[in-house]
């Protein structure tokens, strides 16, 4: 794979800082009245996540661009300093920070629905990127929700050329299956030409592939981009180079809570270990083992101190 970076070095993250509301629910919605529910109000974004994961799992410069609205611009950035990483957020005159509403069944599953602002997130722009950037990085990941707004498209296609002209390896995460069904297979693509690490979850694969079988899809896939990393949810994880599966690594049993960013968790736990020096199933194994961690907790961001409780939870907020 072109570019495999020194390991120990940092980790440029690009992607979107969003506010969770977090709600759990037991049984089916009632429809007209109340249902009782269990409600956080927590911070979030998949970009954000993942950068969060990483230094959770050992990378120790994690640095993170995301824009935002000006009312939790403060907010956002506490909470990513208090879990080790590097923020530069751009603050929106116009536009609020993203929100995105979780319900989350609260049966066994534990599987969540989104409800889905984007807000200021989806105004990421090339006149936010600076080569700089990429200045000590040994890895540039991209949310995937950046390929769902014009501005973001051009972001990303600047940020490729950047990184590529330095010799940096670029990951994705496609991060959405029903926004990716909107903008389509053949466009998302088109819009990854150049990076060498793609992470979709099960349906996301099968749907850039055309197929129902995931690792047909992750196979597939791998024919494009160099390495296809599936996250299989409690199946554990799929490595592809070269048009063939490679690995397949179990997950973890876990009884989940909620699973609100468990495939952040393991994208910022796979690259940790990359950066580290791993290969890439010694990473999925990582990836898999924060899988587990996340899921049994409420909302998307890794524990902050040894009880396991994140500012929200030790406040009750």
């Amino acid at each position: 794979m072109r570019g495999g970076g020194a390991p120990g070095g940092g980790l440029l993250v690009v992607g979107d800082v969003v506010t969770d509301v977090v709600a759990r629910h037991r049984g089916a919605l009632a429809t007209g009245t109340d249902t009782a529910a269990e409600i956080r109000l927590v911070p979030g974004g998949a970009g954000a996540n993942v950068a969060c994961w990483a230094a959770h799992r050992g990378c120790r410069d994690v640095r993170l661009l995301g824009r935002v609205g000006a009312e939790t611009a403060a907010w956002h950035e506490r909470e990513l300093a208090a879990s080790g990483v590097r923020a530069r957020l751009v603050v929106d005159a116009e536009a609020p920070t993203g929100t995105v509403v979780c319900l989350v069944d609260g049966a066994a599953s534990a599987e969540r629905t989104f409800l889905t602002d984007s807000g200021a997130s989806l105004r990421l722009a090339p006149g936010d990127w600076s080569d700089t950037l990429l200045d000590g990085v040994a890895r540039l990941h991209l949310s995937g929700y950046l390929l769902f707004s014009a501005p973001g498209r051009a972001l990303v296609a600047v940020a490729v050329a950047s990184a590529r002209a330095r010799g940096v390896p670029v990951s994705l995460d496609p991060a959405s299956a029903g926004f990716l069904a909107a903008l389509g297979a053949g466009r998302f693509l088109e819009l990854v030409e150049g990076v060498d690490v793609l992470l979709p979850s099960r349906d996301e694969a099968c749907l850039l592939a055309g197929v129902t079988d995931p690792a047909v899809a992750a196979a597939e896939l791998s024919r494009r981009i160099p390495l296809v990393v599936a996250k299989q949810g409690a199946d554990g994880a799929l490595v592809a180079r070269d048009g063939a599966v490679r690995a397949r690594v179990p997950a973890l049993a876990v009884a989940p809570r909620d699973t609100t960013g468990a495939g952040d968790a393991f994208t910022g736990a796979f690259l940790a270990a990359l950066l580290a020096g791993a290969g890439p199933e010694e990473a999925a194994a990582e990836g898999c083992s924060a899988g587990a961690l996340a899921v049994g907790r409420v909302g998307g961001r890794p524990p902050r101190d040894a009880s396991g409780n994140t500012f929200e939870d030790a406040s009750g907020g």
